[in-house]
């Protein structure tokens, strides 16, 4: 049997563009990345069978927030194990209590640390694996 190396895919769901082109732009050298500007998006991609490696999402956005679409996520069995990062302005301690309920792997704040970003991700995936 043959292995081939492949970029793992990390899904990004924010409505804001700038964030979504900002992360973007930090993680394309090492993944490959797709955008949905919220959650009902995200969702439809996921039910569409789209195989996702990591979620990076915001948790304040219209429709569906992140926690929920979190939660949703832990019941789909092949998205139970799957890394979900939370990237939000939200930063009171409660609020963090809130991510873990929810089943998020990481909670990071706004704004954006570059360094902590991908400190965080390389935690939970290697910049290419094994498939």
């Amino acid at each position: 049997m043959a292995f081939s190396k492949r970029k793992l895919k990390i899904l990004i769901v924010d409505d804001c563009v700038v964030t979504r082109t900002l992360l973007g732009r930090l993680l394309e050298p090492y993944y490959v990345i797709a955008t949905v500007a919220g959650a009902m998006d995200a969702l439809k991609l996921v039910e569409g069978g789209e195989n996702i490696d990591l979620f990076l999402l915001d948790v304040a956005m219209p429709e569906m927030d992140g926690l929920e679409f979190c939660r949703v996520l832990r019941k789909l069995p092949k998205y139970r194990q799957v890394p979900v990062v939370v990237l939000t302005s939200r930063t009171k301690p409660f609020d963090r209590v809130q991510g873990a309920i929810a089943g998020a792997t990481a909670y990071l704040t706004k704004p954006i640390q570059p360094s902590l970003v991908l400190e965080t991700l390389n935690r939970y995936l290697s910049p290419t694996a094994t498939s």
